[in-house]
């Protein structure tokens, strides 16, 4: 049976106004395209309010400034996407099938683990000694946990992801598959023609309500861990080096590399595909834009980004030959200020 609510209820729960009839049943989610009558949807970037007037949804979620554009049931919101996140994590709830801990038969769990109440482990998982897993903690299928682990209580590892020794997880995260959390950092010195291994003696410490998208790797630390804070989100196919320390509330979107020993901030936003250097320091509430490279310390809050902006091709193949010579054109330019500079006295 699908759950239901009664718009009337969800605007209790969520302490927000209701403007319409209390007594509408909703059963999922939609856009305000697609949605039907016994569906969410919401309103939170104004590019989508010309869609609000002929929506088919049942309930919207706006803010006051669009109510009296909206031809349907209506939730009153300062934050519609934020309050969205709360309604559709609702919805979406599955209720559990059980309480009892689900361990699949072909799990292997050293002895020396500890195992919470209500665990699920699933098939063909391995679990390393002196590995502590808190209560009603889901691992999926193929998860590789070694020794000398902890994760918290109510952490979700999805499908193959894989912790190396000394990794410890807070509460209520939510790690994607394929992510490797606690690898060798890239530590090497250099000796004559030859490279020697570092050996990475650190581990790596995540916070509570933190969450690590798909494939996405975390490097152990060299000496010290690698730490990363409450409430951090992390996309899909993330590069986080040694030693790196990401502060509390911070977002990190896709393809991003950050190298070792890099300290960002509480409330950082980092956009896809930019790259940070090593041993820099970014402080709290610091933005930057995709596809920008860091390479120095950022020490004010604000907007930060690089790289030439889209143009076309035949375009870019000019600038970037002119590029080549800024050079000498900077001390041709010189040149000529000095000669005037000259002239006039």
């Amino acid at each position: 049976m699908t759950p239901s609510w009664r718009a009337g209820d969800l605007a209790t729960q969520l302490s927000l106004g209701l403007s319409g009839n209390p007594d509408t049943v909703l059963t999922g989610v939609g856009t305000l395209q697609s949605a039907t009558a016994s569906q969410i949807s919401f309103l939170a970037n104004p590019a989508y309010l010309k869609y609000l007037t002929d929506t088919q949804a049942g309930l919207v979620i706006l803010s006051e400034a669009h109510a009296s554009d909206c031809p349907t049931n209506a939730l009153i919101s300062d934050n519609p996407y934020a309050d969205y996140a709360r309604v559709a994590t609702l919805v979406s709830a599955k209720p559990s099938a059980t309480n009892k801990a689900v361990i699949h038969p072909s799990a292997h769990i050293d002895p020396d683990a500890v195992i919470g109440d209500q665990v699920s482990i699933g098939a063909g998982c391995v679990i390393g000694a002196r590995t502590v897993i808190a209560d009603r903690v889901h691992i999926g299928a193929h998860g590789m946990i070694d020794a000398d682990c902890h994760i918290g209580m109510d952490t979700q590892l999805a499908a193959r992801v894989t912790l190396y020794t000394q990794v410890s997880i807070g509460e209520r995260c939510l790690i994607h598959s394929g992510a490797v959390i606690g690898a060798d950092g890239f530590g090497m010195a250099r000796d004559g023609d030859h490279w020697l291994r570092v050996p990475q003696l650190g581990g790596v410490i995540i916070g509570n309500d933190c969450d690590v998208g798909a494939n996405t790797t975390i490097d152990r630390g060299a000496i010290e861990d690698t730490r990363i804070d409450d409430d951090v989100k992390l996309d899909n196919q993330i590069q986080i080096g040694h030693n790196v320390r990401i502060g509390a509330h911070t977002a990190i979107a896709g393809c991003v590399a950050i190298a070792g020993s890099t300290q960002i901030g509480r409330n950082c936003l980092i956009g896809g595909g930019a790259g940070i250097t090593g041993h820099i320091s970014l402080c709290d509430g610091v933005v930057v834009m995709a596809r920008s490279f860091v390479t120095s310390s950022i020490r004010k809050p604000g907007q930060y980004s690089s790289v030439t902006p889209f143009q076309e091709h035949q375009r870019w193949i000019r600038n970037a030959a002119r590029m080549k010579q800024l050079d000498k054109m900077a001390r041709s330019i010189q040149n000529i200020e000095r000669k005037l500079s000259d002239d006039t006295h």
